[in-house]
């Protein structure tokens, strides 16, 4: 297995955890009959992550099966892994400032919770394609 797949399922490990302990807020959430978008905020935060993390590790399993250099495995990994951390970012703070980070325009905690979308979705993309051109060049 390539190092590359290890770091995905090192730091996959990391955004399941975080991911599963964000239920807590959550429930502290639904306990305290927050706003009904507060309570999504936080079903969003505790569900997608764990997410992330499963794509990040059938990711890792695959990635040695692709006929492709150690750049391009390193390439999807490390966007993979960029992408993770930008919503184990985003999506906490949107809950707790309340806004969902989809425009720039937003202010305080909301500029670093799009900030954290952006680089979660463009880090995704970039994956995406280079998983694409993997699997394409392993036919």
């Amino acid at each position: 297995m390539p190092a590359s797949s290890h770091q995905l399922i090192f730091h996959g490990s990391l955004v399941l955890l975080f991911g599963l302990l964000l239920g807590a807020p959550y429930a502290k959430a639904i306990k305290n009959n927050a706003a009904a978008n507060i309570i999504n905020s936080w079903r969003v935060a505790h569900l997608s992550l764990p997410i992330g993390a499963t794509l990040m590790f059938a990711i890792a399993a695959v990635l040695s099966a692709l006929a492709v250099s150690a750049a391009i495995a390193w390439v999807i990994a490390v966007a993979l892994i960029i992408s993770a951390y930008g919503f184990c970012i985003s999506t906490p703070l949107a809950a707790i400032c309340g806004q969902r980070g989809l425009s720039s325009d937003a202010t305080g905690l909301g500029k670093l919770v799009y900030l954290g979308n952006i680089v979660g979705a463009s880090c995704s993309v970039i994956a995406a394609v280079a998983l694409v051109y993997a699997a394409f060049i392993s036919l």
